[in-house]
This record gives C-alpha cells, sequence and structure tokens, in this order.
C-alpha cells in the first residue's frame, strides 16, 4: 500500500478522556466501498489506517468516522478496511486490538494499545511497536523480500549484535572478509569491467543471490529507474552485496539497453547517485558510512554502432541496515498523528530491557519491555523490597464482596469537613458491589499535573463490571470543572498504559459533581466523554482489577532511576510504601516538617520528588523552590536536574532570595550556624505570605552527622511535626549489617551534639535482605600499599563489565585529597582512568573526596581510606557516613597510624 511519509492531517480531538482521532468521512459497507473510485477508496483506507497505527503505538484510544452512508442502517466496515487493519497487525483475530460500534451515522473503532507480547510463540521475535511496512528488503535465491515486522525485528537484532562484537574494528574489512565470494568472485565481475556490450548479446551467467536482471521502461525511465534502486540496492546492501544489471531481459537474459536517444547518459548517473544517497541508513556501530556502490554505464553497440546505453550497479554488503524510505509508521505527538522517522523507528523497534548483568543480582525487573506498550519503560525493585504486587496488596487491596474507601483516614477527614460529601458519594457508588474507590485532595498532583482550585477531591473507581471512572468533586459549580476532569482521567489513563504498562482494554470515564451550599445536594456538572465503549471494556473480575492496580502503582510510585545516568536510558524504580505514604501527604497541612531518614533510606529521592510535587500543588516555577544542602557536591547534583533553584547553606545565607517561597533542605544534621542562624532564616523567609505560607521540608539524620557544634536545628522535643524514614533500601547485606553495627556503637555513646532520644529511630529500623555484596577491611597499609590495594582491585573490577564511574575513593579530610590524587592517577595510568572530585558526579570518571563532601551521594563501589577524623568524638558517624555512600562494594583500608 502507497502510504504517505509525511506527517499526517489527522488531528486528535481533545474533548474526551482518551486519544480520539476523528478521520471524517468515511464509505462504510463492502458493497457501497466496491461502488467508490480506487482513489477514494484508497485515500479513506490511508486515513484509518495512519489512525489505527498511530493508536497502537500511543497507548490505544478511539478512531471516529462519520459515515459518508446517507442512511444510519448499521453497516459494516468492509472487507478492505479489515484486511489493512489485519495487515497492520499481523494477526487474522481484529479483536485482539480492534472494537467496533455504530451510534446512528457515527461510526467508532476502539483500539487497544499494541503489545510486544503479541507473538508469544517466540519471545526472542517481538517487535516493540505496529507497523505497517518496514521498508527493509533482503535477498532471498533470486527474489526481492519486503521484511515483517518480526523478519525486520531479527534482521536489526542480529545487525545490532554483530556490531556489539566487532566493536571498534572497521566493520567494512571484517564483512569483505565475510562476503569475497559474493562480489570479488562474482561472475558478473568481469561484465562489470567491461566498457561496452552487444545489442542481443546473451550474459553467460543467470539471475542469483547476487545477481538481478531489470529491463529499462519505454517512457518515465529516470523514474523507473529510481523504483527500481529504491528497492533493489537495499536489499543487496543488507544481504551480502551484488550486482543490478538495467538494461538485461531477465528471462532471455540478452542485452537489450535503452536507446541513446531516451537516455542521456551522464544525467542518468546522476540520478542513479542521487537516489543510492537518499536512502536511509541506520547504524549500529561506529561507522557513519554510506551505501558503498560503484555505477558503470556501459555502450551498447548494434552493428558496431553505439544504440544505447546499460547500466551495472555493484554494491556492497553494508554494515548495519539500509531502508528503501522510512518505514509506514505512525504515533500521537500532541494533537497530531505524525510518521515516525527511520531512526525513531528503529530505535522504538529495538528498544529493549538495559544490560543489567553486573545488577541483576541487586534489582528485580517489574516491568520489561519485552511484553510491555511502545512507550513503557523499565521498571526494576531493589531486591528484599516490596514488588508492585506487593506494594498493591498493601496499598490497594480489592476486598472481597464490597466497595472499599482508602485511604480511610483520608475519607473520615473530608466526610468530617464537608457536610453532605459522604452522602453524595456514597449515592454515587450504590451501583458498584466490589471494587476500591481511591481518594486524593488531587488527583492532577499525584500525576504531575496542576492542581485546580476549587476541588475537594478527585476519587478513582476501579470496580468490578465496570470502566475505571475519575470522579471530581467541586465546591460549586464550575464551567472548567469537566476540563479538569476529563485532562485528568485522560492522563491516568495515558499513564496507566505507557508507564504502568497495562496492556488490556482500558477508558477512564469521568463524573464531574459538586456540592451545593444551600443543599448539599448532588449537582452533575458534566458526564464526559459520550461514547459508549465496548463491553469488554469493563473489568470482569479481581484478576483484571488488580493487573490495572499493579500498573498505578508503577505510576504513582516510580521515580526515575539514577541509574538511569549510568546506562545512557531512562529506568524507573519504585518507592517504598513508607516513602509513598509520605510523600502523598497533603501539601497544605504539612508546611514544615521534619523527616528524620535513616542512611539510605531514600531521603534524595524524597526531596526531589516534593519539590515536583510543590510545583504542582502551588502552580510556581522552578524559581520560587529552594534547595538547601550543606556541600558543592549534592548541591550540583541536585542542580542539574532543573527542578528547583539549588544552593549551599553558605550561599544561602549570604543573599535575600526575595523570589523564594518554598524551601527544602537535606543533611541538615551536618548544618552550621558559623554563618548565622539558618533555620530561623528559612522559617521567616516560608512565612511571608501570612494567609498561605510556604513548605518547609527539612531532612536529617542525626547518624550521619560529621561534626561537633551545635547544627542550628530546633531541639529534637521541639520538632514538633516528624515522620521517619526507616525502610533502608541501598545498601547490599554485608555493608548495611555493618553500619547496623556502627550505629549501635553510636546508640551506647553519642556524640554531646546529637539529641540521644533522636538515635531511637534505630528501633524502628527496617533492612531490605537478599543483595548479595562485598565488604573488606584492611588494616596497617601503608600508602603505597593503600594505593596498589585500590588500584589493582579497580583493574579486576573493570575486567568484569564495572566502569570508572562505578567507582568513588573517600577520605577523611579534604586535605588528605590531593595526597592521593597524584598517586592514585599513576597507579591507574595503565587504564587511562580520570579522577575528579564529587563535583562532576555525572563524569565517567572516578570521584576522590572527602566523606563529608559526598554527603548525600552514592556510587556502587566505595573504597574509604583511613576514615579517621580530628573529632574522634564522631568517628563512629563518620563511619556511617561513609559505608552508607556503597551500594555494592566497600573497602576501608586503615592505615598504619590509627
Amino acid at each position: 500500500m502507497n502510504m504517505e511519509k509525511h506527517n499526517s492531517s489527522l488531528v486528535v480531538e481533545l474533548l474526551y478522556p482518551d486519544l480520539v482521532i476523528n478521520v471524517g468521512e468515511v464509505t462504510l459497507g463492502e458493497g457501497n466501498r466496491n461502488k467508490l473510485q480506487k482513489s477514494q477508496r484508497e485515500q479513506e483506507k490511508v486515513k484509518v489506517i495512519q489512525a489505527a497505527c498511530a493508536l497502537l503505538n500511543s497507548g490505544g484510544g478511539v478512531i471516529r468516522l462519520e459515515m459518508a452512508n446517507k442512511d444510519e442502517r448499521p453497516m459494516e466496515m468492509g472487507l478492505d478496511l479489515e484486511q489493512s487493519l489485519r495487515a497492520l497487525i499481523q494477526s487474522s483475530d481484529l479483536q485482539t486490538f480492534f472494537e467496533t460500534k455504530q451510534q446512528r451515522r457515527c461510526f467508532y473503532i476502539f483500539v487497544k494499545s499494541w503489545s510486544s507480547d503479541l507473538f508469544p510463540e517466540d519471545s526472542s521475535v517481538r517487535p516493540r511497536i505496529c507497523s505497517l511496512e518496514t521498508s527493509l528488503y533482503c535477498r532471498s535465491g533470486t527474489s526481492v523480500l519486503l521484511m515483517d515486522s518480526r523478519e525486520a525485528f531479527s534482521f536489526l537484532k542480529t545487525k545490532k549484535r554483530d556490531a556489539k562484537i566487532l566493536g571498534k574494528e572497521p566493520s567494512g574489512k571484517v564483512l569483505k572478509v565475510r562476503h569475497q565470494n559474493s562480489y570479488n568472485s562474482n561472475p558478473a565481475d568481469p561484465i562489470f569491467q567491461k566498457d561496452q556490450l552487444e545489442y542481443g548479446e546473451i550474459l553467460p551467467f543467470p539471475e542469483s543471490q547476487f545477481i538481478e536482471f531489470k529491463q529499462f521502461s519505454t517512457k518515465h525511465i529516470q523514474q523507473r529507474v529510481k523504483d527500481i534502486i529504491s528497492v533493489y540496492i537495499p536489499a543487496f546492501a543488507n544481504t551480502g552485496g551484488g550486482y543490478l544489471f538495467i538494461g538485461v531481459d531477465d528471462k532471455s537474459k540478452k542485452v537489450l539497453g535503452c536507446a541513446k536517444e531516451n537516455v542521456d547518459r551522464d544525467s542518468l548517473t546522476e540520478k542513479i547517485e542521487k537516489a543510492i544517497y537518499e536512502l536511509p541508513c541506520v547504524h549500529f556501530c561506529q561507522s557513519q558510512c554510506q551505501v558503498n556502490f560503484k555505477v558503470r554505464i556501459l555502450d551498447v553497440l548494434a552493428r558496431g554502432e553505439l544504440y544505447g546505453y546499460a547500466c551495472v550497479i555493484r554494491v556492497k554488503p553494508f554494515c548495519c541496515a539500509v531502508f528503501s524510505e522510512t518505514p509506514s509508521s505512525w504515533m500521537v505527538k500532541g494533537k497530531n498523528v505524525c510518521s515516525l522517522t527511520t531512526k525513531e523507528w528503529v530505535d522504538m523497534m529495538m528498544d529493549s530491557d538495559p544490560d543489567l548483568q553486573w545488577l541483576c543480582k541487586d534489582f528485580e525487573s517489574q516491568l520489561s519491555l519485552s511484553s510491555g506498550p511502545p512507550l513503557s519503560r523499565p521498571v526494576y525493585a531493589k531486591k528484599g523490597l516490596e514488588h508492585k504486587k506487593d506494594l498493591q496488596q498493601l496499598l490497594f487491596p480489592v476486598p472481597p464482596g464490597h466497595l472499599q474507601y482508602t485511604p480511610e483516614s483520608l475519607w473520615k477527614e473530608l466526610s468530617a469537613q464537608h457536610e453532605g460529601l459522604e452522602e453524595l458519594i456514597e449515592k454515587q457508588m450504590r451501583p458498584f458491589s466490589q471494587g476500591i474507590l481511591i481518594l486524593s485532595g488531587s488527583w492532577a498532583v499525584d500525576l504531575n499535573l496542576q492542581e485546580k482550585q476549587g476541588v475537594i477531591c478527585d476519587a478513582l473507581l476501579i470496580a468490578q463490571n465496570s470502566t475505571p471512572i475519575l470522579c471530581t468533586i467541586l465546591r460549586e459549580k464550575d464551567a472548567d470543572g469537566q476540563c479538569y476532569c476529563t485532562r485528568t482521567a485522560f492522563t491516568v489513563k495515558q499513564k496507566l498504559v505507557n508507564m504502568g504498562g497495562y496492556t488490556g482494554k482500558l477508558c477512564v470515564r469521568t463524573k464531574v459533581l459538586h456540592l451545593s451550599p444551600e443543599s448539599h445536594a448532588e449537582s452533575l456538572a458534566g458526564s464526559g466523554s459520550s461514547i459508549d465503549y465496548p463491553g469488554s471494556y469493563n473489568l470482569a473480575d479481581t484478576q483484571q482489577m488488580e493487573a490495572l492496580l499493579q500498573s498505578l502503582v508503577i505510576v504513582l510510585l516510580s521515580f526515575r532511576s539514577f541509574l538511569s545516568d549510568q546506562l545512557g536510558c531512562e529506568v524507573l524504580n519504585l518507592l517504598t510504601a513508607q516513602q509513598y505514604e509520605i510523600f502523598s501527604k497533603n501539601l497544605r497541612k504539612n508546611r514544615e516538617l521534619f523527616i528524620h531518614g535513616l542512611p539510605g533510606s531514600g531521603k534524595t529521592i524524597m526531596a526531589m520528588k516534593i519539590t515536583e510535587k510543590i510545583r504542582n500543588t502551588f502552580h510556581c516555577e522552578a524559581d520560587k523552590i529552594l534547595y538547601i544542602c550543606e556541600n558543592q557536591p549534592l548541591r550540583n547534583f541536585i542542580s542539574n536536574k532543573n527542578i528547583c533553584q539549588a544552593v549551599t547553606r553558605k550561599t544561602f545565607m549570604k543573599h535575600n532570595l526575595e523570589k523564594i517561597q518554598h524551601i527544602i533542605i537535606e543533611e541538615a544534621q551536618n548544618f552550621r550556624t558559623e554563618d548565622g542562624e539558618w533555620y530561623e532564616k528559612a522559617k521567616t523567609i516560608t512565612q511571608r505570605q501570612k494567609n498561605s505560607p510556604g513548605i518547609l521540608w527539612i531532612f536529617l539524620d542525626y547518624f550521619q552527622t560529621s561534626h561537633v557544634v551545635h547544627s542550628g536545628l530546633p531541639p529534637f522535643s521541639a520538632q514538633l511535626s516528624k515522620e521517619e524514614l526507616t525502610r533502608v533500601v541501598r545498601n547490599a547485606d554485608p555493608i548495611a549489617n555493618y553500619v547496623q553495627e556502627v550505629m549501635q556503637v553510636i546508640i551506647k555513646n553519642p556524640p554531646l551534639n546529637i539529641p540521644h532520644e533522636s538515635l531511637e529511630i534505630l528501633l524502628e529500623a527496617e533492612w531490605a535482605q537478599g543483595v548479595q555484596g562485598t565488604l573488606k577491611i584492611k588494616k596497617n597499609l601503608t600508602l603505597e600499599q593503600t594505593v596498589t590495594y585500590v588500584a589493582e582491585t579497580c583493574n579486576r573490577l573493570f575486567e568484569r563489565g564495572y566502569s570508572p564511574k562505578d567507582v568513588a575513593v573517600l577520605v577523611s579530610t579534604t586535605e588528605y585529597v590531593e595526597r592521593y590524587k597524584h598517586e592514585l592517577l599513576r597507579a591507574l595510568r595503565k587504564k587511562r582512568v580520570q579522577l575528579s572530585d564529587a563535583c562532576d558526579m555525572l563524569g565517567d570518571h572516578m570521584v576522590l573526596d572527602s566523606v563529608r563532601r559526598f554527603s548525600g551521594l552514592e556510587r556502587n563501589i566505595v573504597f574509604g581510606i583511613h576514615p579517621r577524623t580530628p573529632e574522634s568524638a564522631i568517628l563512629r558517624n563518620i563511619l556511617v557516613c561513609l559505608a552508607s555512600r556503597a551500594k555494592q562494594r566497600l573497602y576501608i583500608l586503615w592505615h598504619g597510624d590509627c
């Protein structure tokens, strides 16, 4: 099918909580479509197929057609449209992805999201996206074959694997050896070397895997040549190379050429070369070369006179993949249906879970790209923590035989504050016998959208024998209420599929209600979409409800893993239930909060997530939110996220910061008061607006205190609003056990500047178990022995797949850093390893810095050298800070003078 390659004219309608593409008028019914002119039938088909492909690749949705037929009788789609949809999904079972429904003259095609587990019979052949045509050709005997999605996936997978194996070795050289018989010893090569042929001459070889004969057309010669080239050159390039003869009859093998009056030799050469250079190429290797070819225009003589010309093109094997044109595949981007570029198509087609061989023992997959929708990302949970199923059962359990409201505390609070709300909601819930109603102060904020004023609450209903329903309850009638609810429900649906990985049929209906101040009665502000979805979109049983709720867990609890920067692709991790409980707090009712978190409990992640929530709750820009920490490296790390302003405590005390409304503070136990009372200043800033004070959340861990002076924090008893993070998620088992031992010592003899009652948090600690790791402690080492040990250990780890960006070397004080830098560089010079301080955490180098300056950061491998501080009273605290920075491997190296 000849499909347009540029962006489609189709536009997504914005009136529904789903992707709805209106393709305009389409003639339906087999008989009616047969009466259409071919061009009109094809034009209508193109619109429907583009819309269907775009929705399959974008999370699913609805195609809306207006029947061109004048009557409103029930009508089938038409055989040609059905066949095109079957070709699109490469399946005879249309109902797997498509259902239809007619409402008067509106005809709807309901489209489920594409899922790469469509081919369960072969898990190794699972194209990630849906495509009408791949535009990838290959040779098979004397034929040229267009690869389908599965064949293209296997072909590209092989090319990508070969490129990885070849590494930096020049791919052309390897391929030349591998395929030398395809052209150097080919019987066509002597003919290729000639300057002329005789008209009617029979070539002494047939067509084969590496030889193709084609004849010129009698008219439109250059277009004919271009069409031949766009198919046969990629096919040869993708399959060992070969020779394309144009001007030779494929049956008789006679040289016929093209009469000189009908073709210009130079113009023909130029057109051929231009056509080949325009072929889309995609590389997996380091080379960015184009197709390697040579064109020869041979004179064709008749009785010694020039009759015309024949053309021979020699094509060498291509290192990666050559396409005839851009693949036929579409997606929804914003409001438009757009064609994927060749690179986008290959990137999405080949998208796969990252290679976590060196981490697989630490993480377990929660959502794999091998079975997820096209836009989903891989999700991993740390071993020893709750998986998505555990989190779903804990946070959103489906009760047997009744409807449950959750969180119960929020339901009681809302019912007490808003008279008539309980009656209103329970009236709406009467038709539903089993499921869960998930309440929120703002589902928009939960989904990283902006909050709407006047919303009492949102409630997401997941019930048996019903589609999900999002209810928005307003204080009073609001013309924008339905728009808000529709936009929020749309985001719920899109994220459940494209982020949560839900692969079932899904829609989210909307309902907008308000409490009348006079009568507390219900008033329906709008019922949302008027589209009547098929019954298959209802959740049939507990299993389907739980599957959807597990996708919801990923949507609400996932965050961009710090692994993403190391791997070069986005990877998601999940919050713990404890972290989510704090994160989901109502910010307006928790404006000041002290969060005490044990080492490795995820305070930095929480600080970043809360920053995003502040922006959406209070409709403020990043320059209104301030993140404060003690050390420059942690400040740089947060600043690179571009979610807020980030400063150190010293900078904070120097400036007025008039724009700031909200403040997040991390590692507060290490703050000091030498530059002034930072806590009082932060509190003054966040309370400037008396009627609407800002947020002041302070994260701290007294166990990691790195000094013996006053921190400036209010007394522990004066920290009236407190929460605790006691689930430790970072460290491997041996490291976690060591940290526990050191913390027990601290409790027995705490430094004078640490409130003893604050250390009782250790009694509530939970440690994630089951993660293997390494802890080694070496004593009585000289400086030379220490450096040698670090270098030799690093070399062994690099050979096992680790890289310099996995390693941090931390010393007890800043003055030791320069002392070790020169020696370490000299010991690692063969590996060409670079050293940098912690200010540049994202670079591909080892970090060398002090324990204090690495506070709040982490790496897989940590060497702690001479972890001794002049303040011997906090030696154990420094050890806790050091050890907790290591995720997998910890090496503590003591000097002989310790």
